[in-house]
């Protein structure tokens, strides 16, 4: 009897902790319940209806002015006043301000015209390849500019010689004199074309003009041997000398340029022969007759003066 009493008081308490469990259980799952939404107040009613114009209080009543601000001006009134606030001028000393980059007109006409113009071109040189002896020169130009572009001249050199301190130290060191020839005269008929225009400003004040020349043409010209010894007799060379070169021109005013450039004058030139002696080419038709051969570039520097006539010129095109 015990034990029967034992397992049904076992079988009681097993069914009471299943239950419990399910129980809780059962409360975990439910859903939560949303919280309740605030409540409105509900607009006051007329008849059944709501009224739509009367106003919020917590809306902002754009039809009625701002007391803070002053009431609006009239436009046409406003526009009136600055423009008469813009028309009025100041009276006072006036001032001159200096100019600046901003105040120089980039396209402009070219300031000097040389088409139908003759050109007076006097100028000093002098040699700048020649180690041995070297030459100034006096000469001058004459160019006629049939456009603005092209001209065809013809020009003159008379040359002056003098040795360098090489040609002394080469006779003190090998105790023999170098072979040398200078130069006496030259004159050519010349072609000019001009391909390059431009203007730069000093200090964003004045404009000056420039150009850039290139020459080519066809010469004379006279060398003359200086003897290694004096007691035999030197000779003189006619040579053809081709000449091309370039030339820089400044314009100063309608009639005044400065110019600077390099000429190269190549030519074929005769020198006296090495082995001359007492009855060895000892005369001055023998010594050109054996005379050596080479051929010459003979580059100088030039720098002068152009002198322009008619000293002016006037446009007959538009700009």
């Amino acid at each position: 009897m015990k034990r029967l009493r034992m397992r049904a008081f076992h079988r009681s308490v097993v069914l009471f902790v299943v239950g419990l469990a399910f129980t809780a259980g059962s409360a975990l799952a439910q859903p939560k319940k949303p919280a309740p939404a605030p409540k409105t107040p509900a607009p006051k009613k007329d008849d059944g209806e709501i009224d739509m114009s009367a106003p919020d209080p917590g809306e902002i009543d754009m039809s009625q002015p701002d007391p803070g601000n002053s009431p609006p001006g009239d436009l046409e009134k406003d526009m009136a006043a600055a423009d008469k606030k813009n028309l009025a001028v100041k009276s006072g000393p006036i001032r001159k301000t200096p100019l600046s980059w901003e105040d120089i007109v980039v396209v402009v006409r070219k300031p000097f015209l040389k088409s139908h113009r003759t050109e007076l071109y006097p100028y000093v040189g002098t040699t700048m390849n020649d180690n041995m002896i070297r030459h100034y020169t006096v000469g001058g130009e004459l160019a006629y500019y049939l456009s603005d572009t092209l001209a065809v001249g013809v020009e003159g050199n008379y040359y002056i010689a003098g040795f360098r301190e090489p040609f002394d130290l080469v006779a003190r060191q090998a105790r023999r004199l170098p072979t040398v020839n200078q130069y006496n005269w030259s004159a050519a008929l010349n072609f000019h074309y001009v391909p390059v225009y431009g203007k730069f400003a000093i200090l964003d004040k004045k404009l000056i003009t420039w150009e850039i020349a290139f020459t080519a043409g066809i010469g004379a010209g006279q060398s003359e041997v200086i003897p290694r010894d004096t007691k035999f007799p030197g000779f003189t060379n006619f040579l053809i000398m081709p000449n091309v070169g370039a030339n820089m021109r400044f314009f100063i005013t309608k009639w005044l340029t400065i110019n600077a450039g390099i000429r190269d004058y190549a030519f074929i030139d005769k020198f006296e022969p090495t082995n001359r002696a007492m009855g060895i080419n000892d005369t001055a038709q023998a010594a050109r007759d054996n005379a050596d051969s080479a051929f010459i570039n003979n580059v100088m520097f030039q720098i002068g003066i152009s002198f322009w006539v008619p000293t002016s010129f006037e446009y007959t095109t538009f700009r």
